[in-house]
């Protein structure tokens, strides 16, 4: 009964999306005016958001309108104060409680230069009670006939494989899987046959056993290779401020990353996958999700700190690609 009432409002406007972040973290930014080591770095104002790759997809399907559930393990003093500021922004999410407190992770923006530098702490040690709960929890709310977005590392504790048992499960249901990984766990994955894969250009890189990085022709062979091999049906190559490409069995698309001021990158590639799989969710021609999730990913990135995109600007960076 649950998963009817937690579906009610998606069904009629897009199928269904499920979220799933193994490894969540509170994320907390600020600013100084120079990064130098050995010495108290006073900060500006400091900024608190719920962070982790599914948590961050169903955040900007909320910001474009849209439905998911997102399931993340918690615990200790953090995982409360996380809790707290995801119910805040009102995605809707089920909860496996841990006993390892959830992690932390910190941007500090130097003034000074205009860099950035990231801090992403490990994460609590999951037992194995406690990721087959996360499981249980998968299976209880299937997306059948939708998707689920399996996103970010996997912490301590969970098997390399675990993303290849939720393939399984997928396959099993009519559902179609999405991750958002790197290394063992997202080769494990693959060997199940997933429906998309958004591999930066090092994690493609490192997918193939590439030494080197991997010119254009390169980036297009490789991923076209992971579909004819059956073992994606989509593959997304995000290339930062080059653009991103998309394959397909069709065939491959390019599109560049619109001109803008770029604030900070956090949060940029889980946009683009939530641009992504909503479009797709709401039966739209995958070059129009394409170009959705070009638009939502350089919208995320002209938010200062751990903002995510807002509606109106992905609205507008959609027409600059068409």
């Amino acid at each position: 009964m649950p998963r009817v009432g937690l579906y009610a409002r998606d069904v009629s406007v897009h199928a269904p999306i499920v979220t799933l972040t193994m490894n969540p973290a509170l994320d907390v930014s600020s600013s100084t005016e120079n990064v130098v080591p050995e010495h108290k770095l006073r900060c500006g104002p400091s900024r608190f958001d719920p962070g982790g790759g599914g948590v961050n997809v169903s955040r900007a399907i909320r910001n474009l309108g849209g439905n998911s559930i997102a399931i993340y393990p918690l615990g200790g003093p953090t995982g409360q104060a996380y809790r707290g500021f995801i119910e805040a922004e009102g995605v809707v999410g089920r909860v496996i409680t841990i006993k390892g407190s959830t992690r932390e992770s910190f941007t500090i923006d130097e003034l000074s230069t205009g860099g950035q530098f990231r801090f992403v702490l490990q994460g609590p040690t999951l037992r194995e009670p406690e990721w087959r709960a996360c499981l249980s929890v998968v299976g209880d709310l299937l997306p059948v006939g939708g998707y689920l977005v399996a996103s970010g590392s996997l912490p301590p504790g969970v098997p390399d494989g675990f993303y290849a048992l939720l393939a399984r499960i997928a396959g099993e249901h009519d559902v179609r899987l999405v991750v958002d990984a790197s290394g063992p766990p997202l080769a494990a994955a693959l060997d199940e046959r997933v429906f998309l894969i958004k591999p930066s250009l090092r994690e493609l890189a490192e997918l193939i056993g590439a030494e080197d990085t991997l010119d254009a022709r390169q980036q297009v062979e490789a991923a076209q290779a992971i579909v004819a091999a059956g073992r994606a049906e989509i593959v997304a190559l995000t290339l930062g401020g080059a653009g991103a490409v998309l394959a397909t069995a069709v065939g491959v698309l390019r599109l560049p990353t619109p001109r803008i001021d770029v604030k900070s990158t956090v949060g940029a590639g889980d946009a683009f996958l939530a641009g992504l799989v909503l479009r797709l969710a709401e039966g739209r021609a995958v070059a129009d999700a394409f170009r959705t999730a070009v638009a939502a990913g350089t919208a995320t990135a002209m938010r200062s700190a751990t903002g995510l995109c807002r509606a109106d600007d992905v609205a507008r960076l959609e027409a600059e690609l068409a």
